[in-house]
């Protein structure tokens, strides 16, 4: 949503260089969680403890995107950010601060290779880290040329935001639980 408003704000040319910056990022995390993923792989001892955490951390962010939150808040526009290199690395920094990518693409993997489809070999790893930094950015740029079309269709997404999050980690806790359960 931040490339989609710097592209009416500034125009396209520099929210490609947002959408850069923050693909840069969305690199080194996903590299990061396949090297966590790959270390929880060989060691599943740290599995079930893993799963208590998560348990206690989709608990607790259930907690807050449902009480806490509550509405989104809107975005003051005070001070403005202007020239590409600037919003390269307010885009590194954005997906620097979200943290979420790294437990998903630790999640997606393992999942991946428990069922056959990879493995953290080194082939497979590089496509998989690739891939996800080609589609994160093709997401940024659909966004930025597409957003005045599907504007009304988001402005559902924002009001809905803190809901729709706290059902998606309510049921990532409840699943985790019966996982941790019924070994």
């Amino acid at each position: 949503m931040s490339a989609a408003r710097i592209s009416t704000q500034d125009g396209k040319n520099v929210a490609l260089s947002f959408a850069i910056g923050a693909a840069v990022i969305i690199f080194f995390q996903t590299f990061v969680a396949v090297l966590f993923a790959r270390f929880i792989n060989n060691h599943q001892e740290i599995v079930a403890t893993l799963q208590e955490i998560g348990i206690l951390v989709f608990s607790l962010l259930s907690v807050y995107f449902f009480w806490i939150a509550k509405k989104p808040k809107k975005i003051k526009t005070g001070k403005t950010v202007k020239g590409k290199s600037k919003r390269f690395f307010m885009g590194m920094l954005l997906s620097t601060l979200n943290l979420l990518p790294i437990p998903f693409y630790v999640f997606a993997s393992m999942s991946l290779s428990a069922a056959g489809y990879f493995s953290f070999d080194r082939l497979p790893v590089s496509c998989f880290v690739v891939g996800v930094v080609i589609g994160s950015f093709t997401v940024f740029y659909i966004y930025i040329v597409a957003f005045k079309k599907i504007e009304k269709k988001t402005n559902f997404l924002m009001k809905n935001f803190n809901t729709i999050m706290g059902s998606v980690t309510t049921f990532m806790a409840v699943v985790t639980l019966f996982k941790l359960l019924y070994k």
